[in-house]
């Protein structure tokens, strides 16, 4: 045991051994997870339920509501961060009870989906709605007369779809087995037979997991926040306080998901690696355990980042004129 409580940095085991009976994180998920996890949950839960009124409900009179494909994709954003957020207390409860799951294997692979499948939702809109800002900043007539609403919700009703798809394997993996050290806990794992024949596969379908559902959206989104800067920072009309008012909301959003959503899959996938060799690392488990709180952050902060702080790219944008969008793409 170190000095500061935590398990030792290193754990082996031998190969073939049943990794998941491994002890990592024993200490850190109880003392860590509910406290974080519950005051997430409260923030996005109220975050989230605010931006879906003012996307939703019709503001005051004189003001009219403007619904244009930005406006959809970002419904779609918080409707994925409440879903996600409501998956929180489950966790809560699961962690604070030292990881026993008391709800029965049906809730324990229906939050295992849900948990995935919003998280993955959430960043295909976010990725989508970079996308929009940059298509609309750079072609703003094409964006105009092409990137319509109906067509954002078709391109929605597909993003939910696809991200259905690729977590629909977490409904087969994910199950309740008997904790370790007896006590009659129940845990509810990712997968409960490590070391047996399907761990190759489910590594497969991990990494292709994370490499669809993360790091090819943050290339796509690196890559529409480097059009909304070069197209602003080109314009003549737009003042420097603007521009550099700008430059900060790409690098808040890039940072944003560099330090929640890639760590996660990072230290998920590795944890995965060496768990599945044998090797199990507890520094690495604990640092996917803290990612676990870091992408979970996301859902608190995306209604202020990509619901109210963005739209000042396009105002900006456009009060400067020039190759600027209209105020309604």
């Amino acid at each position: 045991m170190s000095s500061f409580g935590l398990p030792p940095a290193n754990v082996s085991v031998p190969p073939h051994h049943n990794v998941s009976s491994f002890s990592c994180g024993r200490l850190l998920q109880p003392l860590l997870l509910p406290p974080l996890f519950a005051a997430e949950f409260v923030v996005a839960l109220a975050a989230n339920v605010l931006a879906l009124r003012r996307l939703l409900l019709p503001p005051p009179p004189p003001l009219t509501r403007n619904w244009h494909a930005g406006s959809v994709l970002a419904c779609n954003l918080a409707v994925s961060d409440l879903l996600y957020a409501l998956t929180l207390p489950l966790l809560v409860v699961y962690y604070g009870l030292h990881k026993h799951w008391p709800f029965g294997d049906a809730v324990c692979k229906l939050e295992r989906f849900m948990f995935a499948c919003n998280l993955y939702a959430s960043v295909f809109f976010v990725t989508g709605i970079s996308a929009h800002r940059g298509v609309a900043l750079a072609r703003p007539f094409y964006a105009r007369g092409h990137v319509t609403p109906s067509r954002a919700r078709a391109a929605s009703a597909l993003a939910w779809l696809a991200v259905a798809a690729l977590t629909a394997p977490v409904l087969r993996y994910a199950s309740t087995r008997d904790g370790d050290g007896g006590g009659g806990r129940t845990e509810c794992v990712a997968r409960c037979d490590f070391g047996g024949d399907g761990d190759s596969a489910y590594f497969f379908y991990v990494v292709m997991r994370g490499t669809l559902g993360c790091f090819v959206p943050f290339v796509v989104t690196c890559a529409s926040y480097c059009v909304v800067a070069r197209v602003v920072w080109k314009n003549a009309n737009v003042s420097r306080p603007e521009k550099r008012k700008v430059a900060l909301m790409v690098a808040c959003g890039v940072a944003l998901y560099a330090l929640s959503f890639v760590p996660y899959h990072v230290f998920q996938t590795y944890s995965l690696y060496l768990r599945t060799h044998g090797r199990p690392v507890c520094w690495v488990y604990d640092a996917y355990q803290v990612s676990k709180v870091m992408a979970a952050l996301n859902m608190c902060l995306h209604p202020l980042l990509y619901m109210a702080v963005l739209d000042g790219v396009c105002r900006v944008a456009c009060c400067g004129g020039g190759t600027a969008a209209p105020a309604e793409t």
